[in-house]
């Protein structure tokens, strides 16, 4: 049995879009679930729309989905001597001809836009065009069939197909040849891509005829469709993965949703990569078009965020914090977020959601509190004063979670305020919000000086309201 071998092969006209993504994830885990490899070709030869840019986005957007391939990557505009060699063959095999007609044939193009059968009839008017093209010559009779992974038996009378271009008159190859030359070079033994490729396979398969190559087998993909079940559009609402990832969408949460778009196993939801290679099947892609569900990415990326240690959460979420506070972040809050995590990921359903509930244990006193938080410690300065007295008094004793809230019931009896009351002051004045894990957690993860510190931050902050209210 033949190696397998599958690819990626995207045009680098745009950021790699989640459609994009899913190709390559599904391209890469039939290759690990047979042993085989995962190919990476940019098919760059439309010079007007390639860019770098572009190329370092695919590049980028896979290496943060962990998706990896194997080898170098393949340029096709690097091949392009080799689509010239072998279109000039199909001439001279009598399977392709010279076509000297103008390439923006409206009639052409107004009948595509209608729907309605074109067969193009070359006129071979030298007077045309200076350089021909280079037409493959498609059947007049009969018709193309092949055996789709998903679809089943797909076949089309060859009188609906159009000659093909496969060299424009500039000497570039078109899509539709280079990428038959490509893959058989390349030995692809199976092509995984969306269902909108499914026109271009009967044309490609009586170009593998032609050379009497051995075809790969395919698969064609459903598209995705947005929440509203409009399909995705790359140049427009179609998502760039490197948008999810500044959403704070962990790539384990990614990889596990994209392999749920369009392709299933029993009712599982929760699908680790381990399990996935193990699973993977062409069987299981479905044949309608996948929906987008933004709160199904929600719930799986809570998951994998609290299914992660708190050291791995850490180095995702220094970046971000430091870009928040524009400085560095000290070995002390280092240490302070993983004691902290622990319950702040149960709450998180993003990195940015996270990083966000997590600022306060790296921010410098005194902490900038919410609207709410705010009115709380403005209506209670004299309260926040009596706190700071009495933290200052206990000190030297151990600060733990059982001294602290004995410490804090004595404080309520003496001054006879509801404990819950100065449970809110206290998350008000240290943490800068109303909610939050267990305030007392918070103030043993902090330390005594450090919450000291920050309630007293809090007074010198706020002297001249306490100050106005006075007068």
């Amino acid at each position: 049995m033949p190696k397998i071998v599958t690819r990626f092969a995207p045009s680098p006209t745009g950021f790699l879009h989640i459609g994009g993504a899913r190709t390559a994830l599904f391209n890469w885990l039939y290759a690990k679930r047979n042993n085989g490899q995962f190919l990476l070709r940019i098919e760059d030869t439309d010079k007007k729309r390639s860019t770098k840019e572009a190329i370092d986005a695919i590049i980028k957007g896979l290496s943060w989905l962990g998706i990896d391939y194997d080898g170098e990557v393949v340029f096709q505009s690097q091949r392009i001597e080799r689509h010239i060699e072998a279109a000039n063959h199909l001439v001279k095999i009598g399977k392709a001809y010279y076509c000297f007609c103008p390439p923006d044939d409206t009639k052409e193009q107004e009948l595509k836009e209608k729907g309605a059968p074109y067969r193009h009839k070359c006129t071979n008017s030298l007077a045309s065009c200076n350089t021909p093209a280079i037409r493959f010559k498609v059947p007049s009779d009969g018709e193309t069939a092949f055996n789709d992974n998903v679809y089943g038996t797909m076949k089309i009378d060859n009188a609906q197909l159009d000659d093909i271009v496969i060299l424009r008159s500039d000497m570039t190859p078109t899509y539709i040849f280079a990428v038959v030359i490509d893959d058989h070079d390349m030995g692809i033994t199976q092509i995984i891509r969306g269902s909108d490729h499914l026109t271009n396979t009967f044309k490609q398969l009586l170009i593998y005829q032609a050379f009497d190559f051995n075809p790969p087998n395919f698969a064609h993909v459903p598209l995705i469709h947005d929440e509203n079940g409009h399909k995705l559009s790359k140049r427009h609402n179609a998502l760039s993965v490197v948008e999810y990832e500044k959403m704070g969408i962990l790539p384990k949460a990614m990889r596990n949703y994209l392999l749920r778009l369009g392709w299933g196993h029993n009712n599982d939801e929760v699908i680790n990569d381990e399990q996935a290679v193990k699973i993977f099947s062409l069987q299981g892609i479905g044949r309608s078009p996948a929906r987008l569900d933004f709160k199904k990415l929600e719930h799986l990326n809570s998951y994998y965020i609290n299914n992660i240690s708190n050291e791995q959460l850490l180095n995702m979420l220094i970046p971000i914090l430091e870009k928040e506070i524009k400085n560095r972040i000290t070995e002390r809050h280092k240490n302070y977020l993983l004691q902290g995590l622990t319950e702040l990921k149960k709450r998180a359903n993003s990195l940015i959601s996270l990083a966000k509930s997590a600022l306060f244990y790296v921010e410098s006193p005194p902490i900038i509190a919410d609207e709410h938080a705010y009115e709380i410690i403005k209506s209670n300065l004299e309260s926040i004063g009596l706190l700071a007295s009495f933290l200052s008094e206990i000190i030297n004793q151990d600060w733990n979670m059982d001294t602290i809230s004995i410490r804090i019931k004595e404080f309520t009896n003496l001054h006879n305020i509801q404990i819950s009351e100065i449970y809110k002051i206290l998350r008000a004045s240290i943490v800068g919000t109303i909610n939050s894990p267990s305030i007392i957690d918070i103030m043993v993860i902090l330390d005594k000086d450090e919450c000291l510190f920050r309630l007293k931050s809090i007074l010198k902050q706020l002297e001249p309201v306490q100050n106005s209210n006075v007068k």
